[in-house]
């Protein structure tokens, strides 16, 4: 992926006119260094009860009530995992609803792969095999030190993922790809080692994390590389989301082979019409612009037909509908 598309990617919520009105806490937090990796920022939404105003979050805003008192026990947990080159905020707006309706939702920069780290390498396999680490940390802290952590309740936590991310949560609940089989048709585009460090060296089994008990994924990078045995381990419920034609160096092959290997058959979801990137938040007039200008369109460009901004509202409402079935319904 050229660097220009990295940074697109984060840059893409600056831009956004996709803004939610749904009234949410937010704060801020540092995940602290250890043997496992360094320093984590995040962004956490919960339930808040006052009046939503502009949050600036760094590359966008989120209409929130920052550092609201949380005052609701038992919540909820979600964690975010995003794309390469994307960010905390990438998905405030999906945060907020979920916030609004009674979870507690932290989002995480990823070091190795974020748009807003310095320490970005996502040519490096780390980039990949770090990730579920930083989550499980990102976990740990919510549950453990997190100053609302009495509040969380430690057997309703789920994952969302877009990407790099939908591999990431693959990885959480169990799943492990067969680095191997990227091999047969190496990507070659520059910087990358991924190929070279495969040939080179074992690569660890991927740790999931038991404590997750539902998962969105989409998109999922890699997913091709997920075997039936690779998913054998997963039992949790599964919502699955995929685009028709791709794009960025992923495939539907991708999305079709966790379909396919999953033991429990997913939620699985083919979007008409839709590109990877169509994922990704909408884009204002001047973003769209911008990049088009640079030579990369198809951040901001759907195939003819697709509405990007109507889709994502529903795709918003349906991920609160499976969450809500999965933690709270089930709960009852």
């Amino acid at each position: 992926m050229k660097i220009l598309k990295l940074v697109a990617i984060l840059a893409i919520t600056a831009f956004s006119t996709f803004q939610s009105a749904q009234a949410a806490g937010l704060t801020f937090i540092e995940v602290p260094s250890n043997n496992r990796g360094p320093v984590l920022t995040a962004a956490v939404w919960y339930p808040c009860v006052g009046k939503p105003t502009r949050v600036e979050i760094g590359f966008d805003y989120s209409t929130a009530v920052q550092d609201c008192p949380l005052t609701a026990e038992k919540l909820p947990l979600i964690v975010i995992s995003h794309g390469v080159g994307g960010w905390s905020g990438n998905y405030h707006a999906l945060a907020e609803m979920l916030a609004d309706a009674g979870f507690v939702v932290a989002a995480i920069n990823h070091p190795r792969d974020s748009g807003a780290s310095k320490t970005r390498d996502p040519n490096d396999i780390a980039s990949m095999t770090q990730r579920p680490v930083d989550m499980t940390r990102l976990v740990d802290f919510m549950l453990d030190r997190w100053s609302n952590a009495s509040q969380i309740d430690p057997e309703r936590i789920g994952v969302f993922g877009f990407s790099r991310g939908g591999f990431t949560g693959l990885a959480m609940i169990g799943g492990n790809p067969d680095w191997k089989l990227l091999l047969d048709n190496c990507p070659t585009y520059p910087g990358n080692r991924f190929c070279e460090q495969i040939r080179s060296s074992a690569i660890a089994p991927l740790a999931g994390d038991p404590r997750i008990k539902t998962a969105v994924l989409v998109d999922p990078a890699g997913g091709s590389l997920f075997t039936a045995e690779g998913l054998g381990k997963v039992t949790v419920p599964v919502q699955l989301w995929a685009s028709e034609y791709g794009g960025d160096g992923l495939s539907p092959k991708d999305a079709a082979t966790v379909a396919h290997n999953l033991p429990a058959k997913p939620d699985y979801r083919i979007v008409p019409n839709s590109g990877h990137f169509s994922f990704l938040p909408p884009c204002s007039q001047e973003f769209a612009k911008l990049v088009g200008n640079s030579g990369e369109p198809e951040l901001c460009t759907d195939t003819a037909g697709f509405d990007r901004v109507a889709f994502h509202k529903q795709f918003n409402a349906d991920i609160l509908a499976f969450f809500r079935k999965n933690l709270m319904e089930a709960e009852q």
